[in-house]
């Protein structure tokens, strides 16, 4: 019988992480275990976890430690996971799992070619604080995960992201600099789709609570996108973040990857002082960005050297 861990990462996560707990622990597959630590919480999130620790002290391994933030507490996490496990599963402490997410996910990860790195992620049905119901989101891609979407957009959400053993070493075998890592999820869906399968299931997994302290959410409506994309925009002008992403993956996996995924980012990672070059690049590049609004915009980025 293959077995789960999941990882999570807690941080002054009172409010909703036991219920969270619960729905995991209330799954239709139960050879699971769950590693937890917590990111230096200050509310009563720890007293939460010692008393499930004590229930359940064969399921449950509990760990503490200081404010590294969510992308190195969730890799730290994937390197302190017991490395004879089947498959890893990251989870939020503030969402609910649907009973059937970690059979679901078992079902489509076994179908993976053996030895090769695989990532399993699925829609979310977005919830309010209270779980009622909102929309599903996303609700289908509409081109396939590829390194040629992850270098510049992500469209996995963590909560829902299953790997194998195989993407699980893939992500260990070298240590990033994490401050050129947008999210954990990212990271993962870019270094699994350089070398592996990632499988996108249009089936919600888990109900997405969104609330006031959401590290991330999912978009609401057309303008409450826009209008984060526009913030974002403002925040984060002349950071590179894109670049800085794509210019690690490349400083630790560059010399592995086939010849048109490296000349697709060497291509991305060049130099474009001119709106010929831009133009040029553009003629020139594969990457993709999943609705034709979005591929409008990396398109007008490029052109005005955003990146």
């Amino acid at each position: 019988m293959k077995n789960f861990t999941i990882l999570i990462s807690t941080y002054n996560g009172e409010s909703y992480i036991a219920e969270q707990l619960e729905s995991i622990l209330s799954q239709t597959y139960s050879n699971l275990s769950i590693i937890i630590r917590d990111d230096g919480s200050t509310d009563n999130t720890m007293s939460i976890l010692k008393s499930y620790h004590s229930r359940y002290p064969s399921k449950i391994s509990l760990y503490t430690g200081g404010n590294l933030g969510v992308i190195r507490s969730f890799l730290f996490l994937l390197k302190l996971a017991d490395a004879s496990s089947d498959y890893y599963c990251f989870c939020d402490q503030d969402d609910v799992w649907l009973p059937h997410k970690v059979a679901s996910a078992l079902t489509h990860l076994e179908s993976n070619t053996p030895g090769v790195p695989a990532m399993h992620f699925t829609a979310t049905q977005m919830t309010t604080s209270s779980l009622d119901p909102i929309k599903v989101w996303p609700k289908s891609i509409s081109k396939p995960p590829s390194f040629f979407n992850a270098l510049i957009q992500n469209i996995a959400v963590g909560a829902t992201v299953t790997l194998n053993k195989e993407a699980r070493n893939l992500l260990c075998m070298k240590q990033p600099s994490t401050e050129y890592i947008l999210m954990h999820d990212w990271w993962a869906y870019l270094c699994i789709s350089a070398f592996g399968n990632v499988h996108f299931d249009t089936n919600p997994s888990i109900l997405y609570r969104q609330h006031s302290n959401n590290v991330v959410g999912g978009e609401l409506s057309f303008w409450d996108k826009m209008k984060r994309k526009w913030r974002s925009y403002q925040k984060h002008k002349g950071t590179r973040l894109l670049f800085k992403q794509a210019l690690e993956f490349q400083r630790l996996y560059g010399e592995e990857i086939n010849h048109e995924k490296s000349r697709q980012l060497t291509l991305f990672l060049s130099e474009r002082r001119t709106i010929i070059q831009r133009l040029q690049y553009l003629a020139q590049s594969k990457l993709y960005r999943q609705s034709l609004i979005e591929q409008m915009l990396f398109k007008l980025l490029i052109l005005i050297g955003y990146i």
